[in-house]
């Protein structure tokens, strides 16, 4: 199995072709899939349509190793979360994969990431290692190479005069949620609404995570927020997590698209082995073909429907861990 060949994915049934092979591998290389596997009774030869995939509850990444056999490897990310917490490791193999799937991921969606300045709001992720989203973000500006690109933690003055420099060109504004609306208190506390048309051609990406700074909203009303203060219609979504290689976007109205080697299906909360139909909310499984070394097909606490070929994140299942770069309930 050449793990690049899921970049040439074109077909659903290119996508099944992949997704079957794709399971079949790491039932028998990757030791903690195939013993969730065989504890579900399920027999691996009669799988034969995605609907019929075992998805690994995404708990398992908190207590086990999910790596294939057949690699070594120290790398590793975790999930953001306080000390006190038990957070979950994603062991990465293969760096190469997981950068290809940031690039063309980026590309589908966005644009070529050399024709843009990246900015980075993370606070809360620079503080602390290991950080996959920190991983993409620094390799999304080592890929545009601008000499502008940078980090910031708390600094909005040097922020807001560093957009102030780069008016006519190409600004990409990743921020955490609380970052964001933090920034926007300072931008509107200290300087004039004439001067704050600097952010109106910014193209800004949340990634979620309020972390418990903030009072708790809907994500509408976030997105509603951030328009407003930003002064555009459209804010940008970033969709992924520590367990994922790959990153689906929203270019507005928190509907997100999935690259062709990623898919959604909406699992019933109640039922894991039933699926929803479209429209109707339910807990999300993803399907990341970038996990070659992992796991592929995992079952999240995330609840969220699918609407055409876009889907929406609308929350967390009750009682689920806080997931530190979980969205905001909708």
């Amino acid at each position: 199995m050449e793990p690049k060949n899921i970049f040439n994915i074109q077909t659903e049934q290119d996508f099944l072709d992949a997704s079957l092979k794709t399971f079949r591998y790491q039932y028998e290389n990757v030791e903690i899939y195939r013993k969730f596997v065989d504890f579900l009774n399920i027999n691996p030869d009669e799988v034969n349509d995605v609907s019929k995939i075992p998805f690994l509850p995404i708990e398992m990444f908190k207590n086990h190793q999910i790596l294939d056999k057949n690699v070594t490897t120290d790398l590793f990310f975790q999930s953001s979360g306080t000390t006190q917490m038990n957070l979950s490791k994603h062991f990465i193999a293969n760096t190469d994969l997981y950068e290809e799937s940031i690039y063309k991921s980026f590309e589908q969606f966005i644009g070529k990431p050399e024709d843009f300045i990246f900015l980075g709001l993370l606070p809360s992720y620079l503080e602390k290692q290991n950080s996959s989203l920190i991983y993409m973000v620094d390799y999304l500006m080592k890929k545009s190479a601008k000499p502008e690109n940078g980090y910031f933690l708390y600094n909005h003055a040097d922020l807001f005069n560093l957009l102030n420099q780069l008016q006519d060109k190409k600004v990409i504004l990743f921020g955490v949620s609380f970052a964001l609306l933090d920034f926007l208190d300072y931008c509107h506390s200290e300087h004039s609404e004439e001067s704050l048309s600097i952010l109106e051609n910014l193209i800004v990406i949340e990634t979620g995570g309020m972390k418990g700074r903030k009072e708790e909203m809907t994500k509408d009303e976030l997105l509603k927020i951030l328009q407003e203060g930003f002064k555009t219609d459209k804010i940008y979504s970033e969709y992924s997590m520590t367990e994922l290689l790959s990153q689906a976007y929203s270019l507005g109205n928190n509907e997100y698209l999935c690259p062709n080697w990623m898919r959604i299906k909406i699992r019933n909360a109640e039922d894991p082995f039933s699926y929803e139909k479209e429209g109707r909310t339910g807990a999300i499984n993803i399907i990341d073909l970038a996990n070659t070394h992992s796991c592929s097909f995992i079952a999240t606490q995330d609840l969220g429907k699918i609407i055409g070929d876009k889907f929406q994140v609308l929350g967390r299942i009750d009682h689920s861990d806080i997931r530190g770069c979980s969205l905001l309930v909708s």
